[in-house]
């Protein structure tokens, strides 16, 4: 009698152990799944981002006051500068009700200094910019030493390009941001943006 209760007992404990390392695995796998799908949004009222092909993640809210749809395409770079190294430099399409409005090229660290005033005033910034086999230099709005406003021509040739670099005067020198744009769903971008590749 003593035998077979501690048989049954056994045969409990270890149905348990196979129970807890079985939910493990089913989390673990979940996680995963959820991890290669999306990612976590860092602002408040927008959805979690999905894969809008290759490197890309699109990420969507709507405007709590006017009620417009935003969409917003990420694309980080495959390299990390030495100003953060926890923070990969991108690139963020920001688009409104079907429009296009902006493209912002963050790097994470501080920029330097802007290097002269735009036409209406605002400070500019001069940058390298390597689309495939094309370079060219451009001026950018410079905002709040945080962030650069991309001109329009360099992000349609980023669309269609294998390569696309940067290069950037930060507080340290110029780095260079690498990105890999391809694979980006052109269909989605048309949709969201009405934005579609050109070369430049």
């Amino acid at each position: 009698m003593n035998v077979l209760r501690f048989l049954q007992l056994r045969l409990s404990y270890l149905l348990s152990v196979w129970a807890a390392f079985g939910t493990f695995f089913v989390v673990a796998a979940a996680i995963s799944a959820c991890a290669q799908r999306g990612a976590m949004s860092p602002y408040q009222g927008e959805q979690d981002g999905v894969s809008a092909g290759g490197n890309w993640m699109e990420f969507r809210s709507e405007d709590k006051m006017t009620g417009a749809k935003k969409v917003r395409f990420e694309l980080q770079a495959n390299n990390y500068l030495r100003e953060d190294p926890d923070y990969k430099p991108r690139v963020e399409i920001m688009c409104s009700n079907g429009k296009y409005e902006r493209t912002d090229f963050s790097l994470g660290g501080r920029l330097g200094r802007p290097d002269y005033p735009g036409f209406w005033g605002q400070p500019k910034m001069e940058v390298m910019v390597r689309i495939d086999g094309y370079h060219d230099h451009k001026g950018w709005n410079w905002v709040r030493d945080r962030f650069l406003e991309m001109d329009k021509g360099t992000v349609r040739g980023a669309l269609g390009a294998q390569v696309f670099n940067i290069e950037v005067k930060t507080r340290t020198g110029y780095s260079i941001a690498e990105f890999s744009p391809a694979g980006l769903n052109l269909d989605e971008m048309k949709h969201a943006c009405d934005l579609t590749p050109h070369k430049p």
